[in-house]
């Protein structure tokens, strides 16, 4: 049976050596927010002692008082507040000020001054600035996977995970910057020589979901490594890890202006659309739902910025009749029910043989059962909530809608009728067409396809009009290549369900977006790349 367990409810890091390049950089531009509403560093910390509702070893990274603009917190306009709900017992964990687009084209200002320093700096010296944030990240990891849990709910072994994940982005950006290599083009024409060099491209958006520290790091790296100075906009459910990476980029010794976050919930709609046409930005990165996507995607085409879109998916997970069952049960664990579910490349579609269907799934079943749902900070939580009420109810209407068309309900099924935003961790057999074929379900719930062959497979899964991972599982070492090449996905797991790294080309095809972020190609989408033909040799 299902075991839910419900529960309700400084270290002060030096600057970096880099710091001394902060001589070098000249504050961005007067700023005009009223001087009442700028909180220095120091008054930051005191308050945070006093009021953080987390015990923090680094009280410094529980930022209260509002968005970072040109290196100080500040409330901006200070249009009322939002707050922020911990999903695992319902409750306000903090409130936050909200910010506008007044304040959004001040960040914007800001990063569009500081570049002209910025991207005058040396690859290795913003090397040398990564890997300190990565060392900081690492010294406060524990610190920063405690404001994970409280904001977003998943168990704290997933939440250390993930900022170890996150950290990562800086050191392998930090190597990748002193190997930002141009080339050299034999020239057509005598006496020219042809050479390119890749630069910045400016002052970049970002904005993000899903996981509140790995995807803001793996823009920020990739942004800062290449010499762009950033305005995120920091997403309204889980604010306080942006900030917190905003602080360690300070402490680290990024030059105030370079980045800069802003906050808002009310005026989410407004700041998003301003991040699309200001001029001053030339490139928006965004990982959210398609919809919203293509929203971005026509208020950002009158100034034709460079995008990077890491969109919705709808990812099918393959179980061959050769395939190695218990493996195969453990990737769908892996996959399909990490953060319950919660993450763009996911399993959403489990297509299993007919010949192994009901073994496959009674296994899967069995060690579904022995999950343990329940807030994320309590001593052996397998599973945490979702992120709000909406989200519970998606899961709910995905589920009765499947079994309305003839699926069964092999172990859980239904909300739970507790604090916070549960859903039971679910299995659903005989999955018929139904809203999951072409919806994210964005859940813990696993549907059950049955097929009878390799091309019928195949078929299933390419069935979608986004494509951003696939996952199947096979012994058959010709299937396994044959396979891979055909899923109309932007990344394949092969007998694995865990494929995120930095050090692999994250992304997806159609409608699941474009660009790629880490690996050696996730630099590229932060450069242009100028040709210099000189002339006269």
């Amino acid at each position: 049976m299902l075991r839910v367990c419900i529960a309700q409810s400084a270290r002060s890091l030096t600057r970096s050596p880099a710091t001394r390049l902060a001589a070098r950089f000249p504050a961005a531009i007067p700023r005009s927010l009223a001087p009442s509403r700028i909180i220095s560093t120091q008054q930051h910390r005191m308050a945070s002692n006093k009021a953080a509702p987390l015990k923090l070893k680094n009280p410094s990274l529980w930022i209260e008082k509002g968005g970072f603009v040109n290196g100080k917190w500040t409330a901006g306009a200070n249009d009322g507040t939002f707050e922020v709900i911990n999903p695992g017992n319902g409750q306000v964990l903090g409130t936050l000020p909200e910010m506008t687009v007044e304040d959004t084209k001040e960040a914007v200002k800001v990063a569009h001054e500081a570049l002209k320093s910025w991207r005058k700096t040396t690859e290795t010296e913003r090397a040398a600035i990564l890997n300190k944030i990565f060392q900081i990240m690492t010294e406060n990891s524990e610190d920063l996977a405690q404001i994970i849990t409280a904001e977003n709910g998943k168990p704290l072994a997933d939440a250390r995970g993930e900022v170890t994940y996150g950290a990562s982005y800086f050191t392998w950006f930090a190597g990748e910057a002193v190997r930002n290599y141009g080339d050299v083009i034999p020239s057509a024409v005598k006496g020219v020589q042809n050479m390119t060099l890749k630069q910045p491209i400016g002052v970049c958006a970002i904005s993000e979901c899903c996981f509140p520290n790995a995807m803001v790091t793996r823009k920020l790296a990739a942004a800062l490594a290449a010499g762009n100075t950033v305005v995120m906009k920091a997403p309204a459910e889980t604010p306080y890890s942006v900030l917190a990476i905003a602080e360690i980029c300070r402490q680290a010794g990024v030059p105030d202006g370079v980045v800069n976050v802003v906050l808002t919930q009310k005026h989410t709609p407004d700041v998003g659309k301003e991040l699309c046409e200001n001029p001053l930005i030339h490139k928006l990165s965004f990982t959210g739902s398609t919809r919203v996507g293509k929203i971005l995607m026509k208020q950002a085409s009158g100034t034709l910025k460079k995008l990077s879109f890491e969109l919705g998916g709808n990812a099918p997970f393959i179980v061959f009749e050769d395939a190695d069952l218990d493996k195969a049960v453990n990737g769908v664990i892996a996959c399909k029910f990490r953060q319950s579910g919660q993450t763009c490349v996911c399993a959403n579609r489990i297509l299993v043989h007919d010949a192994v269907f009901d073994k496959f799934s009674q296994k899967l079943a069995d060690a579904v059962r022995k999950f343990k749902v329940g807030e994320g900070v309590k001593d052996g939580i397998t599973h945490g909530p979702l992120i709000h009420e909406a989200a519970v109810n998606k899961v709910q209407q995905h589920v009765d809608d499947a079994v309305s068309k003839g699926a069964k309900v092999v172990v859980g099924g239904k909300k739970l009728d507790v604090p916070g935003y549960f859903f039971e961790p679910t299995v659903l057999a005989d999955v018929q067409s139904c809203a999951i074929d072409n919806e994210e379900t964005f859940g813990p719930l696993a549907a059950l396809y049955r097929f009878k062959t390799e091309e019928e497979a195949v078929e299933m899964a390419n069935n979608t009009e986004v494509g951003l991972a696939g996952y199947f599982f096979t012994e058959n070492i010709a299937r396994l290549y044959r396979v891979a090449a055909a899923l109309e996905v932007g990344m394949v797991g092969a007998n694995t369900g865990v494929i995120s790294q930095a050090a692999i080309p994250f992304g997806g095809i159609k409608e699941s977006g474009f660009g790629r972020e880490g690996s050696k190609y996730g630099l590229q989408d932060w450069t242009n790349i100028k040709l210099i033909a000189v002339g006269g040799l």
